[in-house]
């Protein structure tokens, strides 16, 4: 059994509480609230923008050129590719993807990426992959979750958004990832991979909190005047 398998076996329960959580139904039900749709892409295009700083920082702890390469051409794929889900959704909350971006993460989302940045910053490459791969893992399997559970046809309101995750292309992100987390892993010690262990479940656990925050739409007490806001 490889590392990330390890991880996964222990992560587990925050995969399955993914998995049911009511953001994530609604999406395979289709009937999500626009307000919790907006909140949730508000949010995800910022935490896209980190995860893209987070990819540069892999490049400069990386020694090799394919791995430069391959950090590189991830950059890419979320600035074309993974802004399609973001698309639909936006569609179907009858927003303009330009209308969603610029807005200060939620506390959650901020908690989130203060994490992963400093993981990324503070740890070594393994430590990183760490904290970046419960992302893509968690929305691969969601996807396919979804789709094997609701079977969404083309006018399904989420259809685009749930195949985008289930596709080949999510699927190469999450293997390439944990095959190099699996290499590091076998050239280091317990404690190097008990930070990475740390780090994973962090973000596991953190992934499963953004899908609350954009469920409850949460928001920071105080707005920036510092008066509290009104429910």
């Amino acid at each position: 059994m490889g590392f990330s398998d390890e991880l996964r076996k222990i992560a587990d329960d925050v995969y399955q509480g993914i998995f049911e959580h009511p953001f994530v139904t609604g999406l395979g039900e289709g009937n999500l609230k626009k307000e919790a749709i907006i909140h949730y892409v508000k949010a995800d295009f910022e935490y896209l923008n980190a995860f893209i700083n987070i990819y540069g920082l892999a490049i400069a702890k990386s020694d090799h050129r394919d791995d430069m390469t391959y950090f590189h051409n991830q950059i890419s794929f979320i600035l074309n590719s993974e802004i399609h889900p973001h698309h639909n959704l936006c569609q179907v909350a009858g927003v303009s993807y330009d209308e969603v971006q610029g807005y200060p993460l939620p506390p959650t989302a901020d908690h989130y990426v203060k994490h992963m940045k400093s993981v990324s910053q503070h740890g070594s490459i393994g430590e990183l992959i760490a904290a970046l791969l419960p992302c893509p893992w968690t929305y691969l399997e969601i996807g396919h979750y979804l789709k094997e559970k609701y079977k969404p046809a083309p006018d399904h309101p989420f259809y685009d958004w749930i195949t985008f995750y289930a596709k080949e292309e999510v699927d190469s992100v999450t293997s390439t990832l944990r095959e190099k987390l699996d290499k590091w892993a076998q050239n280091v010690g317990e404690s190097e991979k008990e930070k990475a262990k740390d780090a994973f479940m962090k973000s596991c656990q953190l992934e499963y909190l953004f899908w609350e925050m954009a469920y409850r739409v949460e928001e920071w007490p105080f707005s920036l005047e510092g008066k509290v806001k009104q429910a």
